[in-house]
């Protein structure tokens, strides 16, 4: 596996370190670095942005190029082609499945998606006023109270149940935190409609009359969790996986990533989308707030422009702008003032010399934002909603991991507190 090495020489250390470098299938290379602790020495890398933390077949992102890719496959042509579970299949199993493959992976997903009973209830001990994050948060890392039947995370069978029910469950739940807040009552999943009709019957159903979701809302909804299924190791992936090393049960790893992902920094980009769009309040503001976001000493900044990773462009973006439109239009929403600010300030940063001289283009979740917002969706359940779309992806991480020798995560520091010292006489 290694070829090249790469040799370290220190001041005031004699001998020069070799440390093997590693190639990938694709990307950058890495250079192994275990080793330095037998030198006494750490490597420093403060928000790990230079360091490969696992081997990982899953998931490769180059944000330089604008490329996102599930197990080899372009973001856009899975988009185009495929739909959420057949690219949960993917994610899990590293190959698309074959047409029985994908019924039987549908039928069980199907046959999963209800909860125990007695999870109702559980719901009461929450606060109707709660976010319905820390509510999810809680119902995902009690499942393993309901189904301790399967916990054995060496046993290959109860880990694939596990991932079965994780995402099976993630849908039912999230209404239910949407329908406790809202004091409606919790609708049962129907095993007639696809799996994102299903999550719209559930949010918005009631038992008082027939509702039939959308065909164009519901392929929405697809989309959203197609995109957002996995983004490689980023900071809620990463909880994962630390979490599971400690050998922690599927559905406490799948809580902390939920609780990694309701940072604002991370999974709350789409929900700051639509405040600061709130803020702004009217189409006559947009000038001024332009201005402000040019001035560097400014702290105001438009949410949902530009990436992180995506150097240039984001691929999910403009799959989601598509749709994006076909929702607005089924709905008629084109003239919502919220939606009207959106898309002019869309049309200057994708025109204005000073957005696209930096790259700060629509990402998708400045368009998820939107399309959640038209469909009816609250902000507080847009975290959630991501939340169910990046579930097979945490879970194909934990079942990576799990399913390779591995090692407990116990990351070093540069200790710059106080040296040894005496306790005072007093």
């Amino acid at each position: 596996m290694a070829g090249k090495k790469a040799l370290l020489s220190i001041e005031g250390m004699p001998e020069t370190i070799e440390l093997p470098i590693y190639p990938g299938s694709t990307g950058p290379d890495v250079i192994d670095v275990r080793s330095l602790t037998n030198h006494d020495i750490f490597t420093f890398d403060p928000g790990f942005m230079s360091t490969a933390s696992c081997e990982s077949k899953i998931t490769y992102i180059d944000g330089d190029k604008g490329v996102l890719l599930y197990r080899g496959y372009p973001i856009e042509q899975l988009a185009e082609k495929s739909d959420y579970l057949e690219c949960c299949y993917l994610l899990l199993n590293g190959e698309l499945p074959d047409a029985k493959q994908k019924a039987d992976f549908v039928k069980a997903i199907r046959y999963h998606t209800m909860v125990h009973e007695q999870i109702h209830h559980f719901f009461n001990g929450f606060p109707r006023q709660a976010h319905p994050m820390a509510i999810m948060v809680g119902v995902v890392g009690a499942l393993s109270a309901f189904y301790h039947e399967a916990l054995k995370i060496d046993n290959e069978d109860h880990r694939k149940t596990a991932a079965l029910r994780l995402i099976a469950k993630m849908p039912t739940i999230a209404a239910m935190c949407y329908k406790y807040s809202i004091g409606q009552p919790f609708m049962y999943p129907r095993n007639d409609l696809d799996f994102s009709s299903n999550f719209l019957y559930m949010m918005f159903g009631t038992p008082c009359e027939t509702y039939e979701p959308s065909p164009v809302l519901a392929e929405a909804m697809d989309k959203i969790f197609l995109l957002h299924a996995d983004h490689e190791q980023n900071a809620s992936t990463s909880t994962v996986r630390l979490a599971g090393s400690t050998g922690a049960n599927p559905y406490a790893c799948i809580s902390s990533g939920i609780t990694a992902l309701w940072g604002p920094a991370h999974g709350g980009a789409n929900e700051a989308v639509l405040k600061m769009l709130t803020e702004i309040g009217d189409e006559s503001n947009i000038d001024k707030c332009i201005k402000r976001a040019k001035d560097k000493n400014d702290t105001f900044r438009l949410m949902g422009f530009g990436h992180r990773v995506y150097k240039n462009f984001d691929p999910r973006a403009k799959v989601m702008r598509e749709t994006c439109q076909k929702v607005l239009a089924e709905l008629g929403k084109e003239n919502d003032p919220l939606l009207k600010i959106a898309m002019k300030l869309e049309k200057i940063a994708l025109e204005d010399e000073y957005f696209v001289e930096r790259n700060l283009y629509p990402n998708v979740d400045f368009y998820s934002g939107i399309i959640l917002k038209a469909i009816g969706i609250p902000v507080n359940m847009f975290t959630v909603i991501f939340a169910t779309g990046r579930t097979p992806g945490w879970v194909a991480h934990w079942h990576e991991m799990i399913s390779n020798p591995f090692k407990i995560g116990r990351p070093r520091q540069l200790y710059t507190g106080p040296t040894m010292r005496d306790y005072p006489e007093k």
